[in-house]
């Protein structure tokens, strides 16, 4: 595929990005590149789609907790019924 300058100059454009004209010639042989490297990309047979996706997670199912005793239990410093941790300042 062919790309003139005018090309990349209304692309520069709409960037709003100012070109000079070696940049202007440099980025059109960079944008021909870029257009047969989608052209090749069309030429790249479809595949079939994935079937769709089950859940195979399980309902949640509610239980009881902790008790503020029990998650207590193993804490290291406890204060009225909290965790006590380090203060942070």
């Amino acid at each position: 595929m062919t790309v003139d300058d005018e090309e990349v100059r209304h692309v520069a454009q709409l960037a709003r990005v100012d070109l000079d004209e070696a940049e202007v010639e440099r980025f059109t042989d960079q944008f021909a590149e870029i257009l047969e490297y989608f052209e090749a990309l069309d030429s790249v047979p479809e595949t079939e789609p994935e079937p769709e996706l089950a859940n195979v997670m399980r309902p949640d199912e509610v239980e009881s907790g902790l008790t503020q005793e029990e998650a207590l239990r193993n804490a290291p410093e406890t204060e009225d019924g909290y965790f006590r941790g380090p203060k942070v300042s």
